[in-house]
């Protein structure tokens, strides 16, 4: 079951409904994926001290998915899956990369308002030491790579506890440029650029790829039409479903979200962020 093992990969910015979309994946029998929230540790092995999470398609070495592949197809074994769903937001500045090492993959690719998802990305950005939230993804991480992720895990808490904005020194996506940004721009335009860089590469990747491989999904229509959108989405990838599982699947999904965040903004950060993004947010529909 493993070899023949469909892999389906979520890629969006972070904030942007990834999670969601996973978890309503799974509910569904055969489906599955890894006991933690995001395996980029796996994703980055064989390339771990790369600086960004940009990788190009020639980082796609053979030792390199030789061993994601394997990962992939000995969990799916240990969990007797016949689709093994994967979310890591950083999947979305390296799509060529994945598709380099795993063809065969399908793709959803889940889009938000990017003025939306600032406000929850910059919370991340400062947020407190999650013991139990670290623990479950430390037993994703490659032995060799161990000493290298701790010293820079806890290098970032410290920078955290001396911030004056009382941030980690990195969180989410590492795109090219990120640092200079970190010094030019407030944290929420830097949110804002992180998400811009994330959906733009992302969109340039799958311009490229046969459309069959991908399925759109904007986060704004999934809330308010659940039902809808996902019978549409397991229609697209071919997965068997009745209608009351969709419906149990999507029970607890919520429109409540859409809006916070820009109301979550100061006057002055939401012009900054707008006029930051504008080209990549009416792309898509969103601005004001």
């Amino acid at each position: 079951m493993s070899k023949n093992c469909n892999k389906l990969i979520i890629i969006g910015a972070p904030r942007s409904g990834t999670n969601m979309l996973r978890d309503i994946l799974c509910k569904f029998s055969g489906i599955g994926t890894w006991p933690c929230d995001e395996i980029n540790y796996i994703w980055r092995h064989g390339n771990v001290k790369y600086v960004t999470d940009e990788f190009n398609v020639d980082m796609a070495r053979p030792e390199v998915k030789h061993f994601i592949r394997g990962e992939f197809d000995s969990f799916a074994k240990k969990e007797k899956l016949n689709i093994v769903v994967e979310k890591t937001c950083a999947n979305s500045l390296r799509v060529p990369f994945i598709d380099a090492v795993i063809p065969e993959a399908k793709y959803i690719f889940i889009v938000r308002d990017g003025v939306d998802t600032v406000g929850s990305a910059a919370l991340r950005w400062k947020a407190k030491l999650d013991i139990r939230y670290l623990l479950k993804k430390v037993r994703y991480v490659p032995i060799t790579d161990l000493s290298y992720y701790a010293i820079r895990y806890f290098s970032s808490r410290i920078y955290r506890f001396f911030s004056k904005e009382g941030r980690l020194s990195f969180w989410g996506p590492q795109f090219k440029g990120l640092d200079k940004a970190l010094t030019q721009y407030s944290l929420e335009e830097v949110c804002a650029l992180q998400w811009q860089r994330c959906v733009e590469l992302s969109e340039e990747a799958f311009l490229n790829m046969p459309k069959d491989k991908v399925v759109r999904v904007s986060y704004e229509t999934f809330v308010t039409q659940p039902v809808k959108e996902l019978t549409r989405i397991l229609q697209d990838l071919n997965i068997d479903f009745d209608e009351s599982t969709v419906k149990n699947a999507v029970s607890g999904v919520t429109d409540k979200p859409v809006g916070k965040g820009r109301k979550a903004l100061a006057d002055n950060d939401l012009v900054n962020v707008e006029r930051l993004v504008e080209s990549t947010l009416k792309k898509y529909g969103y601005g004001s």
